[in-house]
C-alpha cells in the first residue's frame, strides 16, 4: 500500500536530518494527513526519495517507536500507532496565575494532544539546554521568553511556524507568533480607570524589588501616570526598606511583597483600603477573598490559555495582545 506521507529534506534548516524526519511525521499526524493505522514509507523508499542514509531513517523511526507514535510489523512495515502529538510548553516559573493559564490551556486542547511542561527560572544556560534537547521532538513550541541577549539566538533554532512566544513579547523573531500582555500603556490605562480612588492617598509607591523579573517598562509608565495626574510618587527598589505608612498606596508586582504588606498591616493595625492601599499585579483565585478582596491589575490568563490552545490546534500565525484591566476591591 502506498503511503500518504512524503518527505523532503530542508537544506536550510538548523535541525539534523533525522530530526527533520521525526518532526515532519509528527506534523503530518497533527494535521490529520496521517491517521492511526496509516502506513509510512519504507526505509528504502525514504532513502531513495530523500537521499538519506539508512542509518538516518532507522534512527528517526526508532525515536518515533520509542515514543509510541509508530509501530512496525514484519512483512508490513511501519504504521502510525496513535494520533497523539506532543507540545512543548516552556514557562519561567510556576505561580498561582500561571496555574490559571496552564489549566485553561489544557482545558481547551483535544485529548489527542499531550503537553510536556518545563521551566527555565530565567537561567539562560538551562533555557538553552532544555530547548536544544527538545528540538525535533514536538509539533509546537510555546515559550515564555525573557530579557536576555542570547534568547533570540537560542529560539531561532525552532522553525518560526512552530513557535509561539507568550506572556511577554520580548526577544521574539519578526515572523514568530506571539500572544502576550502589555506592561506599559496597559498599566497606565488601568491606573487611570481608578484615578478617583488613587487620589484618596497622600503618596503612591511602586515597589520594584531586585528579585523581580517584571518588565522594567512598567517603571516609566508608572512615573508617567503619576506625573500626568500630579500624584506624589516614588519607586522603591530595596525590599529591605519596605515599610508601609498610613496614607500611602502601594503597587506590588510580587506576591512575596504582598504577603509582606499584609504582615505589616497586622503589625501596625492598619486596615487595607482605609489606612493604606494596595494594588497587586496578576489575578489569582485567592486574591478576591484575602482581606475582603485585593485590588489587582491583571491580564485575562484564562483567555490567554484558550488562545494558546487555538494556535496549537490550528497552527495559524497570530500576534495578539490580551487586554489588562484594573479590578477594584476593598484594598483600594
Amino acid at each position: 500500500m502506498e503511503s500518504k506521507f512524503h518527505f523532503a529534506v530542508n537544506p536550510l534548516s538548523n535541525l539534523l536530518k533525522f530530526q527533520q524526519l521525526v518532526d515532519s511525521i509528527n506534523e503530518a499526524i497533527s494535521k490529520n494527513l496521517l491517521q492511526t493505522g496509516d502506513t509510512l514509507p519504507s526505509v528504502n523508499q525514504i532513502c531513495k526519495e530523500s537521499k538519506l542514509s539508512r542509518d538516518t531513517v532507522f534512527k528517526a523511526y526508532a525515536e518515533l517507536k520509542k515514543r509510541g507514535i509508530i509501530e512496525s510489523v514484519p512483512n508490513r512495515g511501519y504504521f502510525v500507532a496513535k494520533a497523539v502529538t506532543k507540545v512543548f510548553l516552556f514557562l519561567d516559573t510556576f505561580k498561582a496565575y500561571k496555574e490559571v493559564l496552564y489549566g485553561s490551556f489544557l482545558d481547551n486542547l483535544p485529548e489527542t494532544i499531550a503537553v510536556d511542561l518545563h521551566f527555565h527560572h530565567y537561567h539562560i544556560d538551562d533555557f538553552e539546554k532544555i530547548i536544544k534537547e527538545s528540538l525535533g521532538k514536538y509539533t509546537k513550541y510555546i515559550i515564555m521568553n525573557f530579557d536576555h541577549e542570547r534568547v533570540p539566538e537560542i529560539t531561532s533554532q525552532i522553525p518560526a511556524n512552530k513557535l509561539l512566544v507568550i506572556d511577554w513579547n520580548v526577544n521574539a523573531q519578526e515572523d514568530t507568533s506571539a500572544i502576550y500582555q502589555d506592561f506599559g500603556q496597559a498599566l497606565y490605562d488601568s491606573l487611570e480607570s481608578g484615578i478617583d480612588l488613587i487620589r484618596k492617598y497622600e503618596k503612591f509607591i511602586y515597589l520594584y524589588p531586585s528579585f523581580t523579573y517584571h518588565p522594567k517598562v512598567s517603571i516609566s509608565y508608572f512615573g508617567k501616570f503619576c506625573t500626568d495626574h500630579q500624584i506624589t510618587h516614588s519607586t522603591l527598589y530595596d525590599f529591605k526598606k519596605f515599610d508601609i505608612r498610613k496614607g500611602e498606596l502601594y503597587l506590588l508586582v510580587s506576591d512575596r511583597t504582598l504577603a509582606k504588606f499584609l504582615d505589616q498591616c497586622e503589625q501596625k493595625n492598619l486596615i487595607p483600603g482605609v489606612d493604606v492601599g494596595v494594588i497587586s499585579y496578576n489575578e489569582t483565585p485567592m486574591k478576591k477573598y484575602v482581606k475582603d478582596g485585593i485590588t489587582v491589575i491583571s491580564t485575562d490568563f484564562e483567555l490567554m490559555g484558550k488562545k494558546i490552545a487555538e494556535f496549537v490546534v490550528t497552527g495559524e500565525k497570530t500576534n495578539l495582545i490580551i487586554p489588562s484591566k484594573l479590578t477594584v476591591r476593598k484594598s483600594l
